[in-house]
């Protein structure tokens, strides 16, 4: 039996409002997978007779490999926010790749599926219309986790060099406050922009600022959705902004209001 993951989702934009309309269950990788996979993800909607709903997304430096009855694709990082519509009934499963762990699968420069919608067979083989009629048949999402492990272990991924550097790259960025350039962060690691931005583009899919952005504008949502009479200007401050109108102009261009919009947005309901 799949194991859950219990770990709060991140970057979901009005998640209070909106979690009443589906169902989401997560489970983490066996060990063997880990490396390459955070975890397996599935969402399942019954808005039958209802209005359709829109689901909001700050996408994560991942790519994830979705599966959906006729639709299943590879998605690339969108590079603004993620727009789901939700309608009638549906489910889908997915696979989130560690930032780097998807390219010991596909072996190409991750920045090529950036911004970009993959047919699934495009990029695994004509199996993964099999697995989709396979797992999307299970009565239980935790059922789904091991026909989809089975079928990951068939893509025969390697070791990689590269892959703990990765990981040691973004818990630096997660947890360094003071890391609000790629300056600060190519500093840090000891090696040039230069040879940052590659390994980026190689194993990533965007650039060492823009995950040093998102890390900041997700970690600003998560405080001003939990707090929302919190000091926003404080929090700025907090994140590293040291320019109070720099916070507010890329909080708005990513999530389309200001971080006091965003905070009355997220003010309980008497």
């Amino acid at each position: 039996m799949a194991t859950p993951a219990h770990e709060e989702p991140r970057g979901i934009l009005h998640r209070k409002a909106g979690a009443h309309n589906y169902r989401l269950s997560r489970f983490i990788p066996s060990p063997d997978l880990a490396p390459f996979i955070e975890h397996y993800w599935g969402v399942a909607w019954d808005l039958r007779g209802k209005p359709p709903q829109q689901q909001q997304v700050l996408s994560h430096p991942s790519v994830h490999l979705v599966f959906e009855q006729d639709k299943s694709a590879v998605f690339g990082i969108p590079t603004g926010k993620f727009t789901r519509q939700l309608a009638g009934q549906g489910q889908v499963f997915g696979i989130k790749f560690r930032p780097g762990g998807f390219y010991p699968f596909v072996k190409r420069p991750v920045a090529a599926f950036t911004g970009k919608v993959i047919p699934a067979g495009q990029v695994f083989g004509p199996d993964c219309h099999s697995l989709e009629t396979e797992i999307l048949a299970q009565p239980d999402d935790s059922l789904m986790v091991g026909p989809v492990e089975d079928f990951l272990r068939k893509q025969g991924p390697g070791p990689d060099p590269f892959l703990d550097e990765i990981t040691r790259i973004f818990e630096l960025v997660r947890t360094a406050r003071g890391i609000v350039m790629v300056e600060d962060l190519a500093g840090r690691l000891d090696l040039t922009p230069r040879t940052l931005q590659r390994l980026f583009n190689q194993y990533v899919g965007v650039s060492p600022k823009w995950v040093i952005q998102r890390y900041r504008l997700q970690e600003a949502a998560e405080q001003l959705a939990a707090n929302p009479v919190a000091n926003w200007a404080g929090l700025a401050q907090d994140l590293g902004y040291f320019d109070q109108a720099h916070f507010i102009k890329d909080f708005k261009l990513l999530v389309g209001s200001t971080p006091a919009e965003y905070a009355r947005q997220n003010e309980p309901t008497s």
